[in-house]
């Protein structure tokens, strides 16, 4: 049946196929899907976990250097994440592309995951404001929010909207272009 560690994934394993199975002939297109997201999940938790993390420690982001330390933080926490991302996708989504030479694929997914999150930090800019605006108002239509909304709690709201609309466009962009682009040697 297998080693006690390994029953969690073949039990997942399963679950996806069975899942996957009913789209007939997009079967195995399906069964990436639903893994490549739940990479996306994992990698959501070590990007941050590893922010809070070295914010905790070692980048507290405080003065001197507030903005540099933020930025630093950012960048490790991001980078942690497009590696994990990289070897369960390799590995676990799509063990039949390593094919392709390693150094070629980790720079076209790093890439890829770079041009997804240049979009995702504009549309959060853009969104914070007309968003915190739309999400006051559906708070305050709900009984949740009564009184005046300080600036700051308007941003959050809308940085909260903006950050969550825009993980669901990464995340297909993150899918189409891996698959046809960094994993295209995969039937």
């Amino acid at each position: 049946m297998g080693t006690p560690a390994l029953l969690p994934v073949q039990l997942l394993n399963r679950t996806i196929l069975s899942i996957s199975l009913r789209f007939g002939p997009k079967a195995k297109e399906v069964e990436r899907f639903i893994k490549f997201a739940i990479v996306g999940v994992i990698g959501a938790v070590v990007d941050f976990g590893t922010l809070n993390l070295l914010q905790a420690t070692i980048l507290h982001p405080d003065a001197p250097h507030i903005d540099q330390k933020i930025a630093l933080a950012t960048g490790i926490a991001f980078t942690s994440a497009v590696v994990s991302n990289f070897v369960w996708n390799r590995y676990w989504t799509y063990p039949d592309s390593r094919t392709r030479r390693l150094r070629n694929q980790i720079v076209q997914f790093f890439i890829v995951n770079a041009i997804g999150l240049a979009f995702r930090l504009w549309f959060v800019q853009a969104g914070v404001d007309p968003l915190g605006h739309a999400g006051v108002d559906v708070l305050r239509s709900l009984g949740a929010l009564s009184g005046t909304v300080e600036a700051p709690l308007m941003r959050r709201i809308g940085t909260n909207i903006a950050q969550f609309i825009a993980v669901w466009i990464v995340m297909f962009w993150n899918f189409f272009v891996n698959r046809y682009w960094t994993y295209s040697d995969v039937e």
